[in-house]
């Protein structure tokens, strides 16, 4: 599937006007090519070229030797690429970048060597590409839908009065790495960290995190302050589990509810209308719905269950643009279920409905599941009861 990919970029590249593109991210890298390894792609309207700066041979194992001998080489110092460019007959024009993912300093270093080029950020075109999820990458998600629901079978057995967030979201990642997990996350986000994901109970529910836009937990310290603590996990408080996995580098994103003993009314009541919120937006990811269309319908449904105060809030700041995001081999990634994207959902785009109610005195509930936009409708990847959990007596 990676040349379709490639000659899909072509196309795009030269509709944009853009000479030659280089992608170094690895994600990005990953997605035309099947390697991760360090490399340089070069790509024009009609060459391309992958240039491996290590670890030629796995990464020639990586791409299932799909590609020939003649667009490879087992090396990547500027001067060979500056020198592609040559043979290839391009030495001036309009040169794509992951602007977003590249250094400053190798951003500086591209620009010395190719000053008769204008640098462009090729990020936007290549993640437009990317929403639209093929067979192979929908079934790398479904995987790891099925690792996270592992991990959910996992903190339903381990949970009890006393046991730390840590010691619980500990539990939850063996589960998900003995199912599968590669064990990371992927964010396109500089200096971008939240341990293996947000988890956490009680009052610390209650506190947000500007590293992760969500409910998040406190984490260990101040140097890593998302995730679980050393905080012991009492009777009747809510837990959310927000763990993501990664299976063959795509993701899986779900978020549950949790209490140890009986739920208040109260948190019963604001997990009831949190489904019915949820359960109102899939039913409408229909193909050529948009992302702002969905956002508002949350909102406006919010108002009629009369739980806007608390639909979406961290307590005394709200974030009032933003109910979900596409899925894929990076956690986060467009598009956006978000006031200000008009973009149209398509039939193949992977999306997570993310979605919580916090409220003072009560506690916080959240809901969060990877759904595929099909010809007909909405159809739920993640395979975890969409309900609150009440665990022991």
């Amino acid at each position: 599937m990676s040349l379709k990919r490639l000659k899909e970029l072509q196309g795009r590249i030269a509709e944009a006007g853009i000479d030659v593109v280089a992608i170094l991210y690895s994600r990005d890298l990953y997605y035309f090519t099947g390697t991760a390894q360090p490399c340089v792609l070069l790509v024009s309207p009609r060459e391309f070229h992958l240039f491996i700066r290590r670890g030629y041979e796995r990464a020639v194992a990586d791409t299932g030797n799909w590609l020939e001998a003649r667009h490879l080489s087992n090396e990547g110092r500027l001067d060979a690429i500056a020198n592609k460019l040559r043979e290839w007959k391009i030495t001036k024009g309009v040169l794509g970048m992951e602007l977003d993912t590249t250094p400053a300093e190798i951003y500086l270093e591209w620009q010395k060597l190719l000053p008769e080029f204008r640098l462009v950020d090729i990020s936007p075109l290549v993640l437009e590409q990317r929403k639209t999820k093929d067979v192979e990458e929908i079934a790398c998600i479904r995987q790891a839908c099925t690792v996270v629901d592992a991990g959910h079978r996992r903190a339903l057995e381990v949970l009890r009065e006393g046991i730390t967030e840590l010691e619980f979201a500990a539990a939850i990642e063996d589960a998900h790495r003995r199912a599968g997990h590669e064990g990371l996350s992927f964010f396109r986000r500089p200096d971008f960290f939240m341990s293996r994901g947000p988890v956490g109970s009680g009052a610390n529910l209650m506190t947000a995190s500007g590293i992760v836009y969500s409910i998040a937990g406190v984490g260990m310290s101040a140097a890593l302050p998302v995730g679980p603590s050393m905080k012991k996990i009492e009777k009747g408080e809510p837990i959310v589990i927000d763990i993501p996995t990664l299976y063959q580098g795509y993701h899986g994103d779900q978020s549950r509810t949790y209490v140890m003993g009986k739920a208040s009314d109260g948190l019963r009541s604001l997990h009831s209308g949190l489904k019915d919120i949820s359960d109102r937006i899939i039913s409408n990811m229909t193909p050529g719905k948009t992302c702002k269309e969905l956002f508002h319908l949350a909102w406006g449904r919010a108002r009629e269950l009369k739980v806007d105060d608390c639909f979406m809030s961290f307590g005394k700041r709200r974030n009032t643009n933003f109910i979900g995001h596409g899925v894929g081999l990076e956690c986060n990634e467009p598009p956006m279920l978000a006031a200000n994207d008009n973009s149209k959902l398509e039939v193949g785009y992977t999306l997570a409905l993310d979605i919580h109610m916090l409220r003072e005195g009560v506690g916080a509930v959240k809901l969060e599941d990877t759904i595929l936009v099909t010809e007909t409708g909405a159809e739920i990847l993640t395979l975890s009861p969409r309900e609150l959990f009440e665990v022991g007596g």
